[in-house]
């Protein structure tokens, strides 16, 4: 018995603690509302994308942002192909782009790219009012450009996130599924997150800067979560990412489990890299500053992946129906609050019904993905970039 309360007892108060967490941004996310100016100061973008071996993709991308409601002199649209091996730079600079090319295979990353991009290559982006970055595989809302724009009028807003959602949420069952989590991940949580007047964080795609912003820190940030990383340096020099759920990007997700893996693997074992890394200053400056964001910003970091969350849950529920009955109505209580959380992202995003179908996979996605993040701690080292398959490069090897 003694051995089972040394598992139990360290394990129910990690659970609950983070299940607690996630349940108060829940609450917080009902009641967000986004900062915004229309027809505000900042009216023009510099759209940053860096594409590596993306020939295949990268005109859908450009001819996307082209076609949003925005005045095209307003927008100016760069490519950085970074360590290419393919015509990414041809293929952008045909759909319209300016390209940059960089060739440096000891510096690899999306962030030593757009560091290397910042710091070179000022006169490209200094005399626009923002910065957007969107990835290379993304379809972007036509009103994107106008509400990252609004956002940065504001007076309190010098970064903003936009909702980054899924292009092929329709392909299979994992698509819908992750269509799901984002919703949850990519709006509960920078929604709740904001209310509570914490940082939203950056999510990678869909991100926008005030110039200046860019123009002092360049992106100091190199490790393979490098936009998380990112989030926690602004933090530290108390500026807030703020949300807004109307600036829309759509990226494709992983429809093959070894594209998933692959994902999974430089999400997951860059937060564990981070929280290593980052726990300390964090927590030290809230003990110097009194400051509530800086406690957020470790519980991002401190909160499992919430397959891990459900899976703990229900190991704690099951270990209480024979050895803690009594604790039964907590870990109901817990799974109750889990439901509410998954489903108040699906609510307030106005999730399809396919989107919610795709939960009843739920159960064997979890029982997939516990391995994985098994090997993923275990992992000694830092860990290092590794590109996700996209699904045209995967079609084409098939024709082969």
């Amino acid at each position: 018995m003694i051995l089972i309360d040394l598992i139990f007892y360290p394990m129910a108060a990690y659970i609950l603690l983070t299940t607690g967490y996630l349940f108060f941004l829940t609450m917080a996310a009902w009641f967000f509302k986004k900062k915004t100016v229309p027809d505000g100061k900042i009216s023009s973008v510099t759209v940053v994308i860096p594409a590596h071996n993306e020939a295949l993709g990268i005109t859908q991308t450009i001819e996307s942002i082209k076609a949003a409601d925005f005045p095209h002199d307003q927008c100016r649209i760069v490519v950085i192909a970074d360590n290419c091996n393919d015509d990414t730079a041809g293929v952008a600079r045909n759909a319209g782009a300016v390209v940059m090319e960089r060739t440096d295979t000891q510096n690899r990353g999306k962030g030593q790219a757009l560091d290397w991009f910042f710091k070179n290559h000022k006169n490209r982006y200094d005399t626009m009012d923002s910065v957007a970055i969107i990835d290379a595989d993304t379809l972007i809302h036509p009103q994107f450009f106008t509400e990252i724009c609004n956002s940065l009028s504001h007076p309190e807003v010098q970064v903003v996130q936009g909702f980054y959602g899924v292009s092929n949420p329709r392909v299979n069952w994992r698509t819908a599924l992750s269509s799901a989590a984002l919703c949850v991940f990519h709006h509960i949580r920078p929604a709740g997150r904001n209310k509570i007047n914490a940082t939203a964080g950056l999510k990678g795609n869909g991100m926008a800067f005030k110039t200046d912003i860019i123009q002092k820190f360049g992106w100091p940030a190199f490790s393979i979560v490098e936009d998380i990383e990112f989030s926690i340096h602004l933090l530290l020099e108390n500026i807030l990412v703020h949300y807004n759920p109307d600036a829309i990007v759509l990226g494709e997700m992983a429809s093959k489990s070894d594209q998933a893996k692959t994902q999974r693997k430089r999400w997951e074992g860059g937060r564990i890299q981070l929280l290593k890394q980052y726990t300390g200053s964090l927590v030290l400056t809230f003990m110097g500053k009194r400051n509530f964001m800086f406690i957020d910003a470790f519980m991002e970091l401190f909160t499992p992946p919430l397959s891990l969350v459900v899976a703990g849950q229900v190991f704690l529920f099951a270990i209480s129906f024979i050895f803690y009955p009594h604790a039964l109505i907590l870990w109901g209580l817990c799974l109750y609050a889990t439901v509410l959380y998954v489903f108040s992202g699906l609510i307030l995003k106005k999730a399809p019904f396919y989107v919610w179908q795709s939960l009843f996979c739920a159960p064997f996605f979890i029982l997939w993905k516990i391995p994985v993040y098994f090997k993923l701690a275990g992992k000694k080292g830092i860990p290092e970039w590794e590109r996700t398959k996209r699904a045209a490069e995967i079609n084409e090897d098939t024709d082969k």
